[in-house]
């Protein structure tokens, strides 16, 4: 890589609700990675809502996505996947309350060819999304292995030695 080229603009979106019990889980993780992350990656929270999804990572060529998910795995089941690469699963988000959420933008983006040179995300299973505050057990044991797997795809992106 040459001198003039520098590392990639990096973007972390932790997407959910703080009110919504287990869907705070990706504001949870964005909060936390904003103390870990080098300064050179930023680090959002957003609802969910397709549009704004959309609008944050526009001129991003690296994004990591994290999230809650309601597939119907077990809770505190973690998902990582490489967007770029594969379909993102509809069933993960099948409680949505946007018409127009995550998987909608992703595959939106896609058809448009406007995905992110890099999309990974990261979810946990959630347990409960009812009206309240505080994670459930299962995801709160489960956000520390996805802590680190955010850690280790910051560190692979971020590395200048990277083509």
């Amino acid at each position: 890589m040459s001198s003039e080229n520098k590392r990639p603009q990096l973007l972390i979106i932790g997407i959910g609700n703080p009110f919504r019990s287990d869907d705070a889980a990706g504001i949870a993780l964005a909060r936390v990675l904003r103390e870990r992350v080098p300064p050179d990656v930023h680090v959002i929270e957003e609802t969910g809502e397709g549009a704004a999804l959309l609008e944050a990572w526009r001129d991003a060529p690296a994004v990591i996505l994290v999230d809650a998910v309601h597939s119907g795995a077990l809770p505190g089941t973690l998902h990582r996947l490489d967007l770029r690469t594969q379909e993102f699963p509809r069933e993960f988000f099948r409680y949505s309350t946007h018409a127009f959420g995550v998987a909608e933008a992703v595959e939106l983006a896609r058809a448009l060819h406007r995905l992110p040179g890099c999309l990974n995300f990261h979810g946990m299973e959630g347990k409960e999304f009812g009206s309240g505050e505080g994670l459930s057990p299962e995801v709160e044991c489960a956000l520390s292995t996805v802590l680190k797997g955010i850690l280790e795809d910051v560190r692979a992106l971020m590395d200048p030695r990277i083509d």
